[in-house]
């Protein structure tokens, strides 16, 4: 997903304008936490790369391998793309549709039970850290929580939506109204992207 150009990162390229998300997420939120947060991540990793074992690794190898700064600069990367790369400008009645459509069905019995089950596992993360969709071995889709820069694909899954709860990613438009932010959130996700990502 994410290769490094002459052995170094870069940030993803949006695929919308930083004021394209409101009222979900603000311009200010934007410019903030991807142009400021993500990017120390990017500035962090790079730096601590050279002469690494981990130089010229994708993001993924180094997420999967690492341990200590390397892993949390390199999981927040991977993180914070995935979460920034999934979004659209905001729709009305925004559903699923296609595969994704159907496994939540198959395995949460609705769209409203996942979304309750997926906002109330945000909520009651304690700390900073990620929920998420992911799809484990067998192709059944379950929800965890991740604290601080972990991702999913490390216990063996394959990651497929996550809503960031660090405090961060939500102050700026929510102060600390957490389920707001991630109520709020339904109406920005390309489902489009988490279909191609379940593959």
């Amino acid at each position: 997903m994410f290769q490094p150009k002459n052995g170094k990162f870069e940030m993803p390229a949006l695929p919308y304008g930083a004021a394209d998300l409101a009222p979900a997420l603000s311009q200010e939120s934007i410019l903030f936490h991807f142009g400021k947060h993500l990017q120390t991540y990017v500035n962090n990793l790079n730096a601590a790369l050279p002469g690494s074992a981990y130089e010229g690794k994708s993001i993924e190898d180094i997420v999967k391998n690492s341990e200590g700064g390397v892993f949390n600069n390199a999981g927040q990367i991977l993180n914070h793309a995935m979460y920034f790369l999934q979004f659209k400008a905001p729709s009305m009645n925004n559903v699923p549709s296609g595969k994704i459509a159907e496994a939540i069905v198959r395995d949460f019995g609705s769209f409203e039970k996942f979304q309750e089950e997926f906002q109330a596992k945000g909520v009651a993360l304690f700390g900073s850290g990620w929920v998420w969709l992911s799809v484990d071995a067998g192709g059944k889709l379950v929800i965890t929580q991740e604290g601080n820069a972990q991702n999913p694909m490390t216990k063996g899954l394959k990651p497929l939506l996550t809503f960031d709860v660090w405090e961060h990613a939500y102050y700026i438009d929510y102060r600390n109204r957490r389920l707001d932010y991630l109520k709020a959130l339904w109406s920005i996700v390309n489902w489009g992207v988490v279909n191609e990502r379940l593959g």
